[in-house]
């Protein structure tokens, strides 16, 4: 699922599909359809989607989004190569076997290209606001994983948790993806860390502000690996930045968490990243239109041009 095959280092856009909560901006699904067909066509390898309901900033503003695993749904009937993934799913929102069932469902859909992106959850005010339970989030995410992993890998699971249980549970029909759709784990502490070095296919380590970060991220997963006895490079190492392509005559903001500036300086700046070992780079690209998309166009090429 890429444009060139030879590309070490895969190139991810994760499309905000979310209200901005300073402009009161409504992002509607055919902006983010067109948006995702846009990196499709400039040869992204995959597209994600951000699994939230609420925000509501210091001031209370408010912003919500759309439902995530709906318009991947959609955005796979809209796409033929593109890889779709969560960025990422938080097991509490829905219970471990419906969300096996979803991410089965959305590998049929898809043909193939679903990637079933992971995480515990952070924002405290989406599960209040929603009903779900706040505490023991790791200890969920681990049983969710003990539901999951059989159910996706080899289509039964008999579970019984203190958070969550699966009795007798069946997946059919199936998916194309035999065992299932990739499972990628986004993690920082020790515990979910361990967890990545157990199950994953990937680690989404987010969000840093330079290829600089990755040494000290590549330690933590070769840790974590020794201590269940896993090779690392048997897992993608995932990194995720930000960045804003500028216009012409723009002037890069004063500060930035990633890097700001024109093709050059973007290309340089993936390319460190590739060269730390990084073989799938998820980016927030900032001002979010398809005219900065096809842009991005150019960055790509330049990337497969210099290997």
């Amino acid at each position: 699922m890429s444009y060139n095959p030879t590309r070490r280092m895969k190139l991810g856009a994760v499309v905000s599909n979310q209200e901005d909560t300073d402009t009161g901006l409504v992002r509607r699904h055919a902006h983010v359809r067109d948006l995702t067909r846009a990196a499709e066509e400039v040869g992204f390898d995959s597209v994600w989607l951000p699994d939230h309901f609420l925000f509501r900033t210091s001031d209370q503003a408010e912003g919500g989004q759309w439902e995530m695993f709906t318009q991947l749904a959609a955005l796979a009937e809209r796409t033929s190569r593109i890889a779709l993934g969560s960025f990422v799913a938080a097991i509490p929102f829905r219970s471990p076997a419906l969300l096996a069932k979803m991410a089965d469902s959305l590998d049929e859909i898809s043909d193939g290209r679903f990637i079933l992106g992971l995480g515990a959850g952070w924002n405290e005010l989406e599960f209040t606001a929603f009903g779900f339970p706040f505490d023991h989030l790791v200890p969920r995410f681990e049983e969710g994983l003990e539901i999951i992993l059989p159910l996706l890998r080899e289509g039964h699971v008999d579970y019984e948790g203190a958070y969550y249980s699966a009795r007798d549970s069946v997946l059919r029909p199936r998916g194309p993806t035999p065992g299932g759709p990739p499972i990628w784990i986004g993690a920082k502490r020790p515990r979910m860390m361990r967890l990545v070095a157990q199950h994953a296919a990937a680690w989404s380590s987010v969000w840093h502000k330079s290829a600089d970060e990755m040494p000290e991220a590549r330690a933590r997963l070769e840790t974590a690996c020794a201590e269940v006895g896993r090779d690392p490079k048997e897992i993608i190492f995932s990194a995720g930045t930000f960045t804003k392509l500028l216009a012409p005559n723009e002037k890069p903001p004063e500060e930035y968490s990633g890097k700001a500036g024109d093709v050059d300086d973007i290309v340089e700046f993936l390319r460190a990243f590739d060269e730390q070992g990084v073989r799938h780079i998820t980016l927030i690209i900032e001002n979010q239109d398809r005219a900065t998309i096809e842009r991005f166009g150019e960055v790509i090429r330049r990337l497969d041009t210099l290997g």
